[in-house]
């Protein structure tokens, strides 16, 4: 477990940072697939984890959300349309082709199943010394989570910060296969872009301190704020 900032840590649970969770104070965000929970497990051993919560019910986010709630008696907490990806476990439902074999491949070996979600998070609510920030467009109901006072924003998948087939690192859009309305995940990257993060957290790709990759991302990708 790695130590961003005060308070934040990164668990890197692939090679190459290409899934990663966090933990902000007491609260895990995602949980990588299924059978990432030894591995988180015994990262947050030493820690009083009190809540989970999901930027979204994507496979490598959800696999073992159930897992770790369940061993560690915690609740779930997610957005409002995540909820029902979230407790029914269909997590390739909004994927733009959910019969395309990579589809099927993360639906069979990394998906976890369903659990409750005990509480479900909006714009502006507060958790574990951040504030919620709706960015849906990879999933409808996508999660961000910013800490104003220093910068360090959890992104999710709004952006990668590797190219999930050949593991350079570098700034992307999310692959098209996952996302489901890839305008809307635009306008969410924009949305981030203009809360001028010092420091970005993403699901895949290592920790960023943005010292003007961000902009000149937008910038070239054509896209303004």
């Amino acid at each position: 477990m790695k130590n961003i900032a005060k308070d934040v840590y990164q668990i890197s649970l692939f090679p190459r940072n290409a899934i990663n969770c966090y933990v902000i104070e007491d609260i895990l965000i995602d949980a990588g697939i299924r059978s990432s929970s030894g591995t988180i497990l015994k990262a947050l051993k030493d820690k009083n984890i009190t809540k989970h919560a999901l930027t979204h019910a994507h496979a490598d986010h959800q696999g073992s959300s159930k897992i770790i709630c369940e061993t560690l008696n915690i609740p779930l907490l997610c957005s409002e349309p995540e909820k029902e990806f979230s407790e029914n476990g269909n997590v390739v439902t909004e994927y733009p082709n959910s019969n395309h074999i990579i589809s099927k491949f993360q639906k069979q070996f990394w998906a976890g199943k369903g659990h409750l979600v005990s509480e479900t998070l909006k714009e502006g609510d507060q958790i574990g010394g951040f504030t919620v920030i709706e960015t849906p467009g990879h999933s409808s109901g996508h999660l961000s989570f910013f800490r104003e006072k220093d910068g360090v924003l959890i992104v999710g998948d709004v952006l990668t910060n590797m190219n999930l087939l050949t593991t350079k690192v570098g700034l992307n859009e999310p692959p098209h296969l996952f996302t489901a309305d890839k305008e809307t995940n635009r306008k969410s990257i924009v949305k981030l872009a203009s809360l001028k993060p010092k420091i970005l957290c993403f699901g895949h790709g290592p920790v960023l301190c943005n010292n003007g990759e961000l902009e000149k991302f937008v910038q070239k990708s054509g896209l303004f704020y």
